[in-house]
């Protein structure tokens, strides 16, 4: 049935429009999905029906790339952009009362409506306001047909109403480029006011799909074949285009919706951005220094540029529809945003390499597996990023007709009609411009834009390398005698020597150890812990591959940039008056050169971050509002280069936690709008392991100085400890290995530059209260919740009083434990104990002493070591009868083990479970391993060791 009039129940509140808000373990910013995209366009501009039946029929060839829910009829989300169809739209609004001005004269917006009649009006009333208060005219409204009889209640029972508003170009507006700007005002005004405002009944429930002169985007939580049969519009044959971009969504673990259906105003995107939540702060922090001729006064009306509700494509959308509206060109926006790899590329030309490491200074990449397909109405192509992580493919036919999707074969083309087919290469664009009527090379396109302007000559006048400034006067001298003190203070264990710092400046790379972690979490520790082992490492997962840091060392960078930033809309030759550094950390030789830098145009100061042991947590937070005071006064008073110091430690004086100091200042700045005029230099005892510099500068540290694991170095070299060496080249070598871990650490995540992974939070918080994490460590993950300041407070207190003792000792570092059980150290789960009990029960084949082991195992519990140890059931208040509880052995038939193959677990094991699980009547999975032939016969005691569940690897 086709239609789009007010249900029967109209009064009831339909379900939320978008994805879930924030509650219990779901958190919507690991909203990200793996899906199809495709165009197609004729070069020359010729529009056709045709061409909108082609790209629906890629649409439904892509059906296997998107997915449904529990329901097959409802899914993740698909949809199409296309031209503005003049002549369809010009007999639609001709039909309701109301005649349409010339192509590029008025504008189309594509709206998600409440579906109930009254708040409708009232939106419609609100958005006809803000158009008419922009000095635009609301030609009419138009309601979309739509036919949800092949939908499934999933999507029904969230489906909004779908209307069309034509708002016709004010006759003072002269420019094209000027009516886009004003209508994306307009839409960025509307999204504010009416859909995030809160005041507007049914506000939440309006969306804009698309608000333009030059596009039009029908889509929806829909399955690829139901695009065509739920709009009627594409099936008219007066609905033409010259360009189609098409997507279809599958949405991994997460929750689809109507808004989060693609194509974007802008792009379509297949892929992952990994560095979101940074650079969507950065994004943040730089919309406060935006000032932009284009704008002029109403570039406050477009803030916030990023929308956070959206999904990690939505919010790169966001951002290059907003760098094209200031300005630039589609393709010069995208060159910033996921730049090639130009950093250790020898072979590319100069004036190329000089517009990537300007830009570098501007904004940092938005990394990430990516194939981006983007258009504004008038060009179309693609990019892939520089891992080539995603696959598109293309063919060009005799008859002007270019077709590009995620893989070959999404549209029946005769051989003898393909002129030229190819693929997308890695960090390469693929474009389309049907006004030249022909395919744009990639070197012809990046050397326009290389050519712009005189970047090198720019970088040449204003970069700065860190190598090239003076020498430093009065360098600072390790004091040996109180460097046991400092340890102490710091929290280092012997462990830390002889496992960590001594091996890295011993072999030049990050220890490495395979045992697993077997210790409580920090939260559930009863020894005092250092405010990094809160934080754990995310990782690649599902549709989002991690990246081989030695073999693809050619597309990873360490480089990055300290100083300030300048108006990302209007960049001048100053923009990239910044100092470069090779990596994120710096000799104390190199630190002074910063603090004692007398160029005019850089100015440092060192702000202390120490607490009064005294006033225990009272005194860590007056500390940290302190250093907010006295950095907002720095940056007031010009200053570019903030250096945080914890050298000055005392008997009345404690180091703020390096993280908890960093972090909170970089949130603290962001929601100031000044964190781009200053960039973070630590100088702390504290780091001197690879996952505290990974801490460190997710969390926004530009440069790192580890002066006590400097100096430790030295102080083992003194000892013996540490031979065949001298200070320099430990120091190199430890250095080469915490910059390696941190690259491997990134790599993990699938991001390639140091630059990218500046502030991108690549961690979750296991153990922290929300108070603690809203306030320093903002958007940050912490589903469990757990300690706040005080507990912090009083951890630093206990490391600091072991350092300064109320009676002098002979103090020693502690052992340690965390890697090796000692007596008094960490607990282990695996400890002499069992140890021993699980070898003797083994050796003896004795059940009695196996069950003082399990005893010990189940016991351990009550240590608080793991999450799964504080877990217990939950009993119903009220017991019904036994006779009506399912029995036992129907109950073990619903047993299955996990999918472990043959060589992660012994071959004793792994048959062992698959006779346990035949003996039960439940299911054993092989593993991709698969499993010898002969398990397939039964044993002489008539057990059976044949799996149940056959699992095989693709590849084999």
């Amino acid at each position: 049935m086709i239609s789009n009039t007010t249900p029967k129940s109209d009064d009831t509140r339909q379900p939320q429009l978008t994805a879930p808000p924030k509650q219990g373990l779901y958190d919507p910013q690991f909203e990200h999905d793996a899906c199809g995209l495709g165009f197609v366009v004729h070069m020359k501009g010729a529009k056709s029906h045709q061409l909108v039946s082609d790209a629906l029929k890629i649409l439904v060839n892509l059906d296997h790339r998107g997915a449904c829910g529990c329901e097959a009829n409802t899914g993740d989300g698909a949809g199409i952009l296309i031209q503005i169809p003049h002549e369809f739209l010009v007999a639609q609004t001709a039909r309701l009362g109301f005649k349409l001005p010339a192509p590029g004269q008025y504008g189309v917006g594509m709206l998600f409506m409440p579906k109930n009649s009254g708040e409708r009006e009232i939106v419609k009333k609100e958005f006809a306001k803000i158009i008419s208060d922009e000095g635009q005219i609301v030609l009419g409204w138009r309601d979309v047909p739509t036919d949800n009889s092949s939908l499934g209640n999933g999507a029904k029972n969230c489906e909004p109403f779908m209307a069309q508003v034509f708002v016709g170009r004010n006759s003072a507006i002269k420019d094209d480029g000027a009516f886009e700007r004003k209508l994306y005002i307009i839409r960025k005004i509307a999204e504010q006011r009416i859909r995030y405002g809160g005041k507007i009944a049914g506000g939440k429930f309006f969306y804009i799909s698309s608000l333009s002169a030059r596009t039009l985007i029908y889509k929806g939580m829909l399955m690829s074949e139901q695009v065509e049969k739920y709009y009627p519009d594409l099936r008219d044959p007066t609905m033409t285009t010259a360009l189609a971009l098409v997507h279809s969504r599958f949405s991994t673990n997460t929750f689809p919706s109507w808004d989060r259906a693609h194509p974007n105003r802008y792009i379509a995107h297949n892929g992952e951005i990994n560095t979101l939540r940074g650079n969507v702060n950065w994004m943040r922090a730089r919309q406060m220094l935006f000032q932009s001729k284009l704008f002029g006064s109403d570039i406050k009306k477009i803030i916030p540029v990023i929308n956070i509700d959206g999904s990690d494509s939505a919010q790169f959308d966001n951002c290059v529809e907003m760098l094209t509206m200031a300005g630039r060109e589609l393709p010069h926006a995208m060159m910033m945003m996921i730049p090639e790899p130009w950093e250790n590329h020898e072979s590319m030309d100069a004036e190329r390499h000089a517009f990537y490491e300007f830009h570098s200074c501007l904004m940092e990449p938005w990394d990430g597996p990516a194939s981006m397909a983007f258009t504004d109405g008038k060009i179309i192509g693609a990019c892939l990023d520089r891992n080539g992580l995603r696959p598109s493919r293309y063919y060009v036919t005799k008859d002007d007709m270019v077709i590009m999707a995620s893989e070959a074969g999404v549209l029946p083309v005769s051989p003898d009609r393909i002129l030229q087919k190819g693929r997308l290469q890695p960090g390469r664009m693929f474009l389309v411009d049907t006004e030249q009527g022909r395919i744009v090379a990639d070197e012809e396109l990046k050397k326009k834009y290389a050519g712009a302007q005189p970047y090198q000559k720019w970088l040449d006048e204003n970069h700065v390398l860190l190598e090239n400034l003076p020498d430093p006067e009065n360098l600072t001298t390790p004091d040996h005698r109180k460097i046991l003190q400092r340890q102490q203070c710091f929290g280092y264990t012997f462990e830390d020597l002889r496992f960590i710092v001594g091996p890295m400046a011993n072999d030049g790379v990050q220890p490495l150890g395979s045992m697993g972690t077997d210790t409580p979490l920090a939260v559930l520790s009863n020894k005092p812990q250092l405010l990094y082992n809160y934080f754990k490492q995310l990782f690649a997962q599902v549709t989002n591959p991690p990246i081989d840091p030695i073999r693809e060392e050619i597309i990873t960078s360490t480089e990055t940039m300290l100083g300030s930033e300048g108006n990302l809309l209007e960049p001048t030759p100053e923009s990239s008056r910044m100092i470069k550094l090779e990596h994120p950390l710096l000799t104390n030789e190199e630190l002074e050169k910063l603090r004692q830098i007398t160029r005019t145009d850089f100015k440092a100061v060192t702000l202390p971050i120490l607490f009064e042991t005294a006033h225990k947590a009272k005194g860590l937070e007056a500390a940290m509002e302190n250093l907010f005071r006295e950095a907002d006064k720095a940056i007031a008073d010009g200053v570019n280069i903030l250096i945080l110091s914890d050298r000055n430690i005392s008997k009345e004086l404690a180091p703020i936690p390096a993280l908890l100091a960093v972090a909170g200042l970089h949130h603290h700045l962001i929601r100031s709008g000044t964190r781009t005029k200053v960039g973070l230099v630590l100088e702390s005892g504290e780091p001197r392991e690879v996952h505290h510099f990974a801490l460190l500068i997710g969390y926004g540290c530009t440069a790192i100085n580890p002066y006590l694991a400097f100096a430790t170095l030295d102080d083992l070299i003194g000892q013996g400890l540490l031979v065949n060496t001298d200070h320099k080249t430990a120091v190199k070598k430890f250095t080469k290995a915490a910059v390696k871990g941190v690259v491997k650490t990134m790599a993990k995540m699938g991001i390639s530059t140091v630059q990218s992974y500046h502030g991108a939070q690549i961690f979750e918080a296991i153990g922290l209260n929300s108070e603690v994490v809203d306030k320093y460590f903002t958007w940050t993950p912490s589903r469990i919740q757990g300690v706040g300041l005080d507990v912090i407070a009083e951890e630093a207190i206990a490391r600091h009083h072991h350092a300064f003792p109320d009676r002098a000792v002979n103090g020693v570092l502690d052992a340690g434990g965390q890697y090796q059980w000692r007596d008094n150290g960490e607990f282990h789960l695996f400890n002499p104990q069992t140890i021993h009990k699980l070898q003797n029960a083994c050796r003896t084949n004795n059940e009695k002493i196996y069950r003082e082991y399990a005893d010990l195992i189940n016991k351990q519990a009550t240590n608080l070591c793991t999450l799964r140890g504080l877990l217990d059931f939950k009993f119903a208040a009220n017991l019904i009868p036994i006779e009506e509880v399912e029995s036992v052995e129907e109950i073990v038939k619903r047993f299955k083990t996990g999918a472990m193959s043959y060589g992660s677990i012994s071959k004793e094991a792994h048959e062992a479970l698959a006779i346990a699980m035949n003996r039960l009547g439940g299911k054993s999975n092989t593993g991709e391993g698969g499993e010898d032939p002969e398990r397939y016969n039964l044993e002489p005691n008539g057990d059976s060791k044949n799996s149940a569940i056959k699992q095989v690897a693709s590849g084999r």
